[in-house]
């Protein structure tokens, strides 16, 4: 999954975080205060949920009818990797190499071919406009009846997708050819991050050639990106992480280059405008006045670039205080009709998203337009939606962290691990939280 968001429950080689039924009372009482406050619906209207148990019903069957209308990938290589505790799997990737070009296939679950502007599943995604997680807790944008099946590809089963199939020049990773389909597929595999990982040490594992060369092209990717001038606030990602992140910026980067150079229609672009001139100088000297932090003097010519550098030479104390001092001074990402400006953070030309339907409807909207090659007439109102819900969904998390917080819960902890509500005499020191 590109978004990095952990899902509720338990990590690998971790428990869940135990906490007394008093402070599961303060949490539900927080969570329904913001509800309130940002008009977040945690329930799902029962007719919602009816379309979505119906659409979930003899899956097997009309995937069959569907194969001879797709092309049929299903002998090709395939694999998800997602966080351990994930309950649905989005996307998956296939990669072959040849002598002067890498193909990279990035399947996505074809959540249009069930949700459509038809449907009361839709009108129910426009209203929530994303996924909302919290901390051990998630407010799901479409019902997760319809996630965790039919949308979720879950190996050794057949399922539908849109797929992004593209050759790359191996030597400047350019797009020799770009295509976008509708598709069948069978997963071979589901990979946590951490089973990644080890199947990239061992060499008898099975993926281990395919995940090795996934890796190959994305750390040529990632290295692309910051010789580009792609802010990259996060140095330290593990192999598998950017397997994931490299691959998905670049479906996403496809799709739009399609949409926009040789199609000519709008969309839901991704717009990221840049700091003022001032703003960088402020964040810069801000950076600089860290205890062990420099910024070498060959990257100077770009502020994201002397950002890069900062990062990769500072001491780990001084990550956080970095990433804080840029993202102080950067406006807010938005949803538009128009690509114009671009994604100055990535430093894209042209950018938008498509590689996570099931959890923001930017993508769900991207998906309806790459097959229909039309757009909704209310085009340009489902964009502010987008960026109002997503900016409604980030300020809710951000005061249920600080609440959290407050009460003396660690948010990551719980983020990544859950929660278990146990008895007060249960709580002892070993949890290194009191109540």
């Amino acid at each position: 999954m590109s978004n990095d968001q952990a899902h509720a429950g338990t990590a690998e080689g971790q428990g869940p975080v135990r906490i007394t039924s008093e402070i599961d009372r303060h949490l539900e009482n927080k969570r329904e205060e913001l509800f309130e406050e940002f008009e977040i619906a945690d329930a799902f209207p029962p007719e919602v949920l009816r379309e979505a148990e119906a659409r979930t019903e003899d899956v097997q069957n009309e995937i069959q009818s569907e194969v001879d209308e797709r092309t049929d990938l299903r002998d090709l290589t395939t694999w998800t990797t997602d966080p351990a505790d994930a309950q649905d799997f989005d996307d998956a990737i296939s990669i072959e190499k040849g002598e002067e070009t890498y193909t990279l296939w990035v399947h996505i679950a074809d959540v249009t071919h069930y949700v459509h502007p038809e449907s009361e599943m839709w009108a129910e995604a426009v209203r929530r406009g994303n996924t909302v997680y919290l901390p051990g807790y998630t407010i799901h944008m479409l019902p997760p009846t319809l996630a965790e099946t039919v949308c979720s590809l879950v190996p050794n089963e057949d399922r539908l997708a849109h797929t992004v199939e593209m050759t790359l020049d191996r030597e400047n990773l350019s797009f020799e050819n770009i295509e976008i389909y509708k598709s069948v597929i069978e997963s071979d595999e589901r990979l946590t991050y951490t089973q990644c990982e080890n199947r990239l040490d061992d060499e008898d594992a099975p993926l281990h050639d395919e995940a090795t060369l996934a890796f190959e092209l994305a750390d040529q990717m990632h290295e692309q990106r910051k010789e580009d001038g792609s802010l990259v606030l996060n140095p330290s990602r593990d192999r598998a992480h950017t397997i994931i992140e490299e691959c998905m910026l670049k479906a996403n980067k496809a799709v739009t280059h399609v949409l926009m150079w040789n199609r000519g229609v709008e969309a839901m672009y991704r717009v990221h405008p840049q700091p003022t001139p001032d703003q960088w100088d402020k964040a810069l000297k801000e950076i600089m006045e860290l205890d062990g932090v420099s910024i070498p003097s060959g990257s100077w010519d770009d502020p994201r670039k002397s950002v890069n550098a900062a990062l990769e030479s500072a001491p780990p104390r001084a990550l956080n205080k970095i990433q804080r001092a840029v993202l102080k001074v950067m406006p807010r990402a938005k949803y538009m009709n128009d690509p114009f400006g671009g994604h100055h953070a990535l430093n894209f030309d042209i950018y938008g998203h498509f590689t996570s339907p099931i959890r923001r409807l930017s993508d769900l909207i991207n998906h309806w337009i790459v097959h229909e090659n039309d757009v909704p007439e209310d085009l340009i109102q489902l964009c502010d939606r987008a960026s109002d819900r997503q900016k409604d969904a980030e300020t809710a998390e951000r005061l249920y962290k600080q609440f959290m917080e407050e009460i003396g819960l660690d948010p990551y902890a719980v983020n990544s691990r859950g929660v278990e509500v146990v008895d007060d005499d249960e709580i002892d020191d070993e949890d290194g939280i009191e109540y």
